[in-house]
């Protein structure tokens, strides 16, 4: 069974205020990432903001009393966190006013929420819609009469299906836990917005047994080597599973040799930069341009490899049944297999079981980690552009460098890139006076 992940769930729930030692418990896989978000200023004071709207509304008659009858603020009430409320002032946010009401302290909140809700888009993938997640934490309208009684009148009556009671800004149902893990999170908010969420790969990962598999093959191999077949496997893939893998196993692998034709991913000339292994390049000239030699040259290297270095063991990152001949030819060395879906037949599974040796999918492996690598091909490739891009629609462009990229990504996704690289271009000048169009990263 796939394993979900839950790095996402984990940052909307320290957002919208849940309690540190539930937080810590439930949540005891994403210690790391809470650790980030404890000390992240942006995302702190967004729970803190959240933390104070939950406890208003909660306690919205008390709260007014309180202050009415017995002017007491808001700073001195036992349900509101006076260490939260006093950090934000030494922020620069004034929380403590004088001679307000419940309502007035609720509009104050959602306003400060709104006005920094933003600077925390940076904690969230840009595959995932921002708008979505927005809508969470902001109340629209919230100034107009009756908006902010009729959340209350709702948050009070279905204070249940809130998680861990914590108000957001959403229709309750009972859904079996939103924040349960990325999968459901993803699920509710896109359905919340009439909606579905389909890429799959962005909150499931490759089940334990298969990564333990791979340890197994490291560990018990006096040297590995990863060979891959460019043409027929995907760069952004791949990174997706060197980045799942214990970093600790992958930095017991030799080098990563990838063997490139000129018409393959072009994510493949920059993936050195974002794996933790020695790369070695190896560009295949073709003699007939319709015909690749890159199977040949990957054959020739293995067996070199193999018998000049004393590599012991291989993971063949290839979904070409022709690779069984290697494989078959190399009886001392060991290997293994990672293929894609798509593209490989049942008879090579089928032989590759029956003389045991390992193979998996790159596919499975969980690709939300890589948005880095995305984002750095896609510059890449949008440089070319620049100096005649008033030639083309932006929206336009933005589809063909994901398509030129070979980037499976909805509308969201590209809209996003779309808002925040395309629409910030800027010009900028050099001491000579020269023009020059520059990304905004």
């Amino acid at each position: 069974m796939a394993t979900y992940t839950r790095n996402v769930v984990t940052t909307v729930a320290y957002l919208i205020g849940i309690r540190k030692n539930i937080l810590q418990n439930t949540y005891a896989d994403e210690i790391e990432n809470l650790e980030l978000l404890f000390s992240d200023r942006n995302a702190t004071v967004i729970r803190y903001l959240c933390k104070l709207r939950t406890a208003l509304m909660m306690n919205f008659k008390k709260t007014d009393t309180e202050m009415k009858y017995n002017l007491t603020n808001i700073d001195k009430l036992e349900w509101f966190d006076r260490e939260n409320i006093a950090q934000l002032e030494k922020w620069g946010f004034q929380i403590v006013k004088p001679n307000y009401t419940s309502s007035k302290y609720a509009e104050l909140i959602n306003r400060l929420i709104s006005e920094n809700i933003a600077y925390c888009r940076e904690l969230f993938p840009e595959w995932l819609n921002w708008e979505y997640v927005k809508d969470l934490f902001i109340i629209p309208k919230f100034t107009q009469p009756n908006v902010m009684k009729a959340e209350f009148a709702k948050y009070m009556a279905n204070t249940q299906w809130y998680p861990f009671q914590q108000y957001i800004h959403w229709n309750p149902k009972d859904c079996g836990g939103m924040l349960m893990n990325d999968k459901k999170f993803f699920n509710v908010l896109y359905e919340q917005h009439g909606d579905i969420f389909i890429s799959k790969s962005n909150y499931s990962d490759a089940d334990d047994e298969v990564k333990e598999r791979i340890y197994r093959f490291i560990e018990n191999s006096e040297s590995v080597e990863i060979v891959v077949d460019c043409e027929n496997s995907n760069s952004f893939k791949l990174c997706g599973v060197l980045t799942s893998l214990d970093s600790a196993m992958v930095g017991k692998i030799k080098k990563l040799i990838l063997f490139d034709d000129i018409h393959t991913n072009p994510g493949w000339e920059l993936v050195e930069k974002f794996v933790k292994l020695p790369v070695e390049h190896i560009l295949v000239e073709r003699v007939k341009e319709q015909k690749s030699l890159v199977d040949i040259k990957m054959t020739a290297c293995v067996c070199g490899e193999h018998y000049k270095n004393n590599i012991s063991s291989f993971i063949l990152v290839s979904s070409d049944s022709d690779f069984w001949g290697l494989i078959s030819s190399l009886p001392d060395a060991k290997f293994m297999m990672m293929f894609e879906y798509s593209k490989i037949g049942e008879a090579i599974k089928k032989t590759l079981s029956e003389h045991q040796i390992f193979y998996c999918a790159i596919d499975d492996f969980y690709m939300g980690r890589i948005d880095e690598f995305k984002r750095f091909v896609l510059f890449h490739l949008l440089k070319k552009y620049l100096p005649d891009i008033f030639k083309y629609n932006g929206r336009e462009l933005v589809s063909r460098l994901y398509e030129e990229a070979r980037i499976n990504a909805d509308q969201s996704e590209q809209n996003n890139f779309y808002k925040k690289y395309i629409q910030t271009l800027r010009f900028v000048a050099d001491d000579n006076g020269d023009m020059r169009l520059e990304l905004s990263k």
